[in-house]
């Protein structure tokens, strides 16, 4: 089957610069990206591609480059899944806040509410690509319903996660270190299989795409996101133990980087991981596991959430030993609050839950994150409940610039690895402070002696 017409549903994360980059790289193919949520849809067809509700470097000039030619937003769900012959579903699995699996099993609602709507719509032959992360075996489900339409119409169910990083996601896009396509074993799932094989062949080298049957694919996306977080809260247990010992994480995270059969990356010792991905797909593999009774496999991957909790905390309450016990009343200054660098994302931010910990101890929280708005920052902090809205709009204020979130604050805390920060005038920020003067770099990206040269007292993770 020649593919030549695309729709997505989910204008999220996942499913705009992943279909941005298809539009690019195949002009013959007409994609459409739908959803439900109407300003999300405006937000993407803002006249100005700046504007786009995804900050990720290189999206915008892509959208600009695609859309209004062959990428197109809209909120005519049943018009897109109509016209299409593959359709990708990329919408949020959270997991579940409610009933059985709560606080660990993905949530599975949107994903069958998407097969619903195309069973209904459907009147020819689809393939169907699970774009979002899903436990094992959810594409039976999915095939179950849309087996069962009574329109007559055969469906394909394909596996293709993402295996995106949020900060470099066009660069994983465009230079991917593998496209992993699952599906059924038989002559139509294997022609399904290929068409979607010759969607990305027109970009990427054929050996980059692999292909395995649909459970090995859905399993592999939730062990990859498993093993890096388990590198971080590897090292960042290592962290804890440097500190106490006078060993410095950095040195032996490069020792160990050394080994050829350990490698470097995912051995930065940090305040912790955060992000729509690693925790949530982490407990869903320790309810899978508890599902089939294999709690000592449960036990295992579950242990990578508490470290990363508990790194959290420590960083939080060594601000406060640090700063004599106490933080009330005073002023600490974030430079940071996305989860990571170069995107606006929040989700698991470190920056939510040390703030958290900070305003329960009464202290007052100035923030600057080059790309996330304060209103979103309010939102983070309301979404935990510990207090009312107007508690927390009492307890932290954000700031065009760090110098003047840092003006007349007690300590500095570095949640985000901007690389803009390393590159500040520290002179300038230590002279405003309140002496003496704290940063507590929790993603290790300053210079500690060229800080205590100034008069900082520095504190790094592990160090």
């Amino acid at each position: 089957m020649k593919i030549t017409k695309i729709c997505c549903i989910g204008a999220g994360y996942v499913g705009g610069p992943t279909m941005a980059v298809i539009a690019q790289k195949c002009p013959h193919i007409q994609v459409t990206v739908v959803d439900l949520n109407e300003q999300r849809i405006a937000d993407w067809n803002d006249p100005n591609p700046e504007n786009i509700p995804i900050y990720e470097p290189g999206l915008s000039e892509i959208v600009a480059e695609a859309r209004g030619r062959n990428l197109f937003f809209s909120t005519e769900v049943d018009k897109a899944i109509d016209e299409a012959q593959m359709i990708f579903i990329s919408v949020n699995t959270p997991t579940k806040t409610y009933g059985k699996g709560k606080g660990m099993a993905a949530d599975l609602k949107y994903i069958e509410l998407c097969a619903r709507q195309i069973a209904r719509v459907a009147k020819q032959n689809k393939i169907v690509v699970e774009k979002s992360t899903l436990p094992v075996r959810t594409a039976e489900a999915i095939k179950s319903i849309l087996d069962n339409t009574g329109n007559g119409v055969q469906f394909q169910i394909l596996s293709n996660p993402e295996f995106l990083a949020e900060g470099t996601a066009v660069t994983d896009l465009l230079n991917p270190d593998r496209i992993l396509i699952g599906g059924d074993t038989t002559e139509e799932g294997e022609e399904a299989i290929n068409a979607l094989v010759d969607v990305y062949s027109n970009w990427v080298s054929r050996d980059k795409i692999l292909t395995t049957n649909v459970w090995s694919s859905e399993l592999s996306k939730l062990t990859a996101n498993a093993f890096l977080a388990q590198r971080i809260s590897s090292i960042n247990a290592m962290s804890e133990l440097c500190e106490k010992t006078g060993a410095d994480v950095n040195e032996v995270a490069r020792a160990i980087g050394m080994d050829s059969r350990i490698g470097p990356k995912f051995l930065k010792a940090s305040v912790g991981f955060g992000g729509s991905c690693f925790q949530k797909d982490i407990l869903n593999l320790v309810y899978i596991a508890k599902s089939y009774g294999l709690n000592e496999v449960a036990d295992y991957w579950e242990q990578v959430i508490i470290m990363n909790d508990h790194q959290k905390r420590r960083f939080s309450n060594k601000i406060v030993q640090t700063l004599y016990n106490t933080v009330a009343d005073k002023k600490i200054a974030f430079l940071g609050w996305a989860f990571k660098k170069d995107t606006n994302d929040t989700r698991e931010s470190a920056a939510i839950y040390v703030a958290d910990d900070l305003i329960n101890e009464q202290a007052k929280i100035s923030v600057f994150d080059p790309k996330v708005s304060k209103s979103k920052m309010l939102n983070d902090l309301d979404y935990l409940e510990t207090r009312t809205s107007q508690e927390n709009i009492k307890a932290l204020n954000s700031f065009e610039n760090a110098y003047e979130a840092c003006k007349g604050a007690h300590a500095i805390a570095i949640l985000t690895e901007w690389d803009e920060f390393k590159t500040y005038d520290w002179k300038k920020i230590y002279d405003s402070m309140h002496k003496p003067a704290f940063v507590f770099d929790g993603r290790n990206i300053l210079n500690a002696k060229e800080l205590e040269s100034i008069g900082f007292v520095y504190n790094g993770i592990g160090s």
